[in-house]
């Protein structure tokens, strides 16, 4: 750095103040011999050097502080995402990086889910256990152990009361979270893997899918199975109630999504547009028709003349893509195209606008529904990301992944 005569003496100055007022008299005079410095120093220049030093360290903290604002503030804006601002929790949606990234599974993890009240969420994994963990401090709580296989999925009724798990070892177990967590009923009756389960809306009876190629309807107070769905020619991956309990939808790896009456077995529907493996569905909730009708009227020359009132469904699957059905008709709607690899979870935002997933891409997506598009995209895992939940009225999603990991994003 190169400092102007006149810089150089203020310097030269203040160095000999700062020498004068600590008392290295030796130092002084050689320092003032070796300067040309003439007799005393001016009083302006008393503490000078000290008041220098500590701007500079102030200054210096200031210039890291806005210089990590910025690189922020440029991340957003090359996302295309607003900062927070007055915009609604409707509008909320998960920002990175990730507030807590949990480790403790030694296997990857299957199927993460919120609990309907508590601030808690359950993480399942190929390595046979459950675990319970505190999303809004990211504290690990305890282990669930009863499984002697891969657990494959897990669901909490609309009370949080019970929590049933499947496993690879071909049982049901329903856990009871009000007496200390324990298995209070095991179910047996599918003849291979069970990969999907769900709670009716009632809470009295539990839906499960197999590798056995069927559904079945259990009884929770007897534990009996009242009801087994069949018609899918190879391993039905998920199964999910619609929210009246009246229709359940299925897919499998026979590349269709099926959609059946509770009350009668009957298949209403045969949804056959995919070209691979279909792992996973979710039904629209009623703050999503809406948008849904603006992203099919794109398209109609009619306007918004033409309304459908649904039920309407997604998919994903191994082809890469995302479908919405209207299930009233059986009809694709329209279809989401961007993940590089299979779909592995889906999930409706509370809001209505938008759809997030999981893929083997190792990505989280955000979809804009009324402009069919992928409205934001996150590099969530190392590895493939498994599955994922949106909380329903706190600004949280979580992800599990083979990397073992369970993630836990902010929205705002």
């Amino acid at each position: 750095m190169v400092l102007s005569q006149r810089q150089r003496e203020e310097l030269n100055r203040a160095i000999a103040d700062y020498l004068a007022s600590n008392g290295y008299l030796s130092a002084l005079s050689e320092f003032q011999k070796e300067t040309s410095m003439p007799g005393e120093v001016d009083k302006k220049y008393a503490g000078l050097l000290e008041k220098k030093w500590t701007s500079v360290i102030r200054l210096q903290k200031k210039v890291i502080d806005l210089e990590g604002k910025l690189s922020e503030a440029e991340k957003e804006f090359n996302a295309g995402g607003p900062t927070r601002d007055k915009r609604s929790p409707t509008e909320w949606i998960p920002r990175p990086p990730e507030r807590y990234s949990l480790s403790g599974h030694r296997s990857p993890v299957t199927r993460v889910i919120f609990h309907p009240t508590f601030s808690v969420m359950v993480s399942a994994s190929e390595d046979a256990t459950i675990k319970l963990w505190d999303y809004e401090t990211g504290d690990y709580e305890r282990t669930l152990k009863g499984h002697t296989d891969s657990v494959q999925d897990i669901a909490f009724d609309n009370t949080g009361k019970y929590l049933v798990s499947c496993s690879a070892d071909m049982k049901i177990k329903i856990w009871d979270f009000t007496t200390d967590y324990e298995c209070v009923k095991t179910l047996y009756g599918h003849d291979h893997n069970i990969s999907s389960l769900t709670f009716m809306p009632s809470g009295d009876f539990i839906l499960s899918c197999s590798r056995d190629k069927t559904i079945k309807m259990w009884e929770i107070s007897s534990g009996y199975c009242v009801k087994t769905f069949t018609g899918h020619r190879e391993w039905v991956r998920m199964v999910r109630v619609y929210h009246d309990g009246s229709l359940l939808a299925s897919c499998s790896n026979d590349q269709t999504v099926r959609v059946w009456v509770t009350a009668t077995k009957e298949c209403k529907a045969e949804l056959r547009e995919h070209e691979h493996v279909v792992e996973c569905i979710a039904w629209a909730p009623e703050t999503a028709h809406h948008d849904i009708n603006e992203a099919v009227n794109t398209d109609s020359k009619k306007g918004k003349g033409n309304t459908r009132s649904g039920p309407f469904l997604i998919s994903g699957s191994r082809d890469k893509t995302i479908k919405m059905w209207d299930i009233s008709v059986g009809l694709c709607l329209f279809t989401l195209i961007g993940h590089d690899n299979w779909v592995r979870g889906l999930i409706f935002h509370p809001g209505g606008k938008y759809i997030l997933s999981a893929s083997d891409d190792k990505t989280l997506r955000v979809w804009d529904i009324k402009n069919r598009r992928n409205h934001k995209t996150l590099e969530a895992h190392t590895h493939f990301v498994t599955s994922i939940d949106m909380h329903k009225s706190s600004p949280y999603v979580i992800t599990g992944s083979v990397d073992q990991s369970v993630k836990v994003w902010e929205c705002r």
